[in-house]
C-alpha cells in the first residue's frame, strides 16, 4: 500500500533543525549499581577511539574497582573543575572546558549525581543538557532507581527512597538507550567477591538493597523501560513515515463490547489471550453519539461488562459516535491494536442486509488487524 504524503508543519521541520545541531545521548542503564555500565561504556570508549573518534572522559567514578580503572587508561580525561562541598574541595564535571576541547564525544558518569554547592548547575545531567546543546555527543550511565517517575515503586519495592533523581525526559528524549544487564545472582556473586563494595558495606547492602528479590524487580523495571523506550521509537518512526501500524512488536488485544449477553463470554476469552501473550488488553464500548441511551435492561447488562472488564485488569474506553465500525475502526488504528475480538452477530440475515453488518465492515475496513469472531453460545435442553 503506497503511504499518503504527510505535509510538516514548521514546528517539525524547526525541530529537526534542532534536534540536527543537537549532540546526540547515549545512556548505559542499568537495574542497580554493580552490573557494569561504567566498564561497558569505557570498553566502547576503547573501540570507538581506535575507529578515529575522538573521545575524552569528562567525569568517571571508578568507585575503587580495579578493573574500571585500568580501561580509563589510554583515554584522555578533561581536568576537573574545583568545587566546594560542605567545605571541602571536590572535582567536578568541567562543562566549559569540555565545550572549550570540543570532542566528538565525552563520557560522563553517575547522570544522577548531584552537583557541589558553587557549580553552576544543581544536578550533572543539567551540564549534560548543556553539553548536548552545544553539538558535543554525551554517554552517560544511570540506574533505573533514579528515574523520576518510578521512584514511588523502588521504594515500595526495597524500602529505600531514592533522593538523586533524574526526570524521565531526559531518557526519553535520549537519541540511544543501551541495557546493561546482570542476572540477580551474578550480581550478589560480584558483590561478594568486592566488586561493587569495599568491607563491611557489602554485608550491609546484602541484607537491605541487594537482596534478590530486589534486583528481580528493579531488573524487571529496566527491561520494561527499555521496551517501552522501543515500542516510542518504533511509533515516531512509524508516524513520520507516514506508515499504518500496527507492527507485531507488542500485541494489542481489544475486545468490542455490547450489552449483548455474550459480552462476559468475550471479555474472558479476550482476557486468556492477552494473558498468553503478554499484550495489552483494551475493551471498547460504542454508545450513539446522539445521546440515545441504551435501555434500562441493557444498561444493567452492559455496567456488568464493564465491573467484569475492569476486574480483569482491561483498560475499558467508551466512545460516542453513531457509526460503530468506524468507531472501533479508528480506535484500533491510534492504538495499533494487533488483534479485536467481537461477538457472533445476533442480527438476521435480513436484518444485515438492510442494516448492514458491524462484523463485515470492521473486516473490510481492517487489513492487517486480525479479527476473532467469538461464537454465541447456545442453550442446551
Amino acid at each position: 500500500m503506497a503511504s499518503t504524503y504527510k505535509r510538516r508543519t514548521p514546528e517539525e521541520i524547526l525541530e529537526d533543525i534542532r534536534r540536527m545541531s543537537r549532540g546526540k545521548h547515549r545512556v548505559y542503564l542499568g537495574a542497580a549499581p554493580g552490573v557494569g555500565k561504567t566498564y561497558t561504556m569505557l570498553s566502547d570508549a576503547h573501540i570507538a577511539k581506535e575507529q578515529g573518534i575522538d573521545v575524552v572522559i569528562g567525569v568517571i567514578d571508578t568507585h575503587g574497582r580495579e578493573e574500571t580503572a585500568e580501561l580509563t587508561r589510554g583515554l584522555e580525561a578533561v581536568p576537573l573543575a574545583t568545587c566546594t562541598y560542605k567545605g571541602l574541595e571536590v572535582g567536578e564535571l568541567d562543562v566549559g572546558a569540555v565545550m572549550a576541547r570540543g570532542p566528538d564525544v565525552v563520557l560522563v558518569d553517575e547522570l544522577a549525581h548531584t552537583n557541589a554547592d558553587n557549580c553552576k548547575n544543581r544536578k550533572r545531567y543539567q551540564d549534560v543538557e548543556d553539553l548536548l546543546a552545544a553539538g558535543i555527543n554525551v554517554w552517560s550511565t544511570l540506574n533505573i532507581q533514579h528515574l523520576e517517575s518510578l521512584n514511588d515503586t523502588v521504594r515500595q519495592i526495597t524500602g529505600v527512597r531514592v533522593r538523586e533523581t533524574v526526570p524521565d525526559s531526559i531518557v526519553r528524549e535520549a537519541n540511544e538507550i543501551r541495557l546493561v544487564d546482570l542476572t540477580p545472582e551474578a550480581l550478589i556473586e560480584r558483590l561478594k567477591r568486592g566488586k561493587v563494595y569495599q568491607g563491611r558495606r557489602i554485608d550491609q547492602a546484602l541484607q537491605n538493597f541487594f537482596r534478590t528479590g530486589n534486583i528481580t524487580a528493579l531488573r524487571e523495571l529496566a527491561l520494561r523501560v527499555v521496551a517501552d523506550d522501543t515500542d516510542d521509537r518504533l511509533e515516531t518512526y512509524m508516524n513520520r513515515h507516514a506508515i499504518e501500524g500496527p507492527w507485531p512488536t507488542h500485541d494489542r488485544i481489544m475486545v468490542a463490547v455490547t450489552p449483548s449477553p455474550n459480552g462476559a463470554r468475550l471479555l474472558r476469552r479476550g482476557y486468556r489471550i492477552a494473558q498468553r501473550l503478554k499484550a495489552e488488553f483494551y475493551v471498547v464500548i460504542v454508545r450513539p453519539a446522539d445521546g440515545r441511551a441504551f435501555s434500562a435492561s441493557d444498561e444493567q447488562t452492559l455496567q456488568a461488562h464493564i465491573n467484569l472488564a475492569k476486574q480483569l485488569g482491561a483498560q475499558v474506553v467508551e466512545l460516542r459516535d453513531n457509526n460503530v465500525p468506524r468507531a472501533l475502526v479508528n480506535f484500533a488504528r491510534e492504538h495499533h491494536v494487533t488483534e479485536i475480538v467481537m461477538g457472533e452477530s445476533l442480527r438476521t440475515r435480513w436484518q444485515e442486509v438492510f442494516k448492514g453488518s458491524v462484523i463485515n465492515e470492521v473486516l473490510r475496513q481492517t487489513s492487517n488487524i486480525d479479527i476473532l469472531v467469538v461464537g454465541h453460545e447456545r442453550d442446551r435442553d
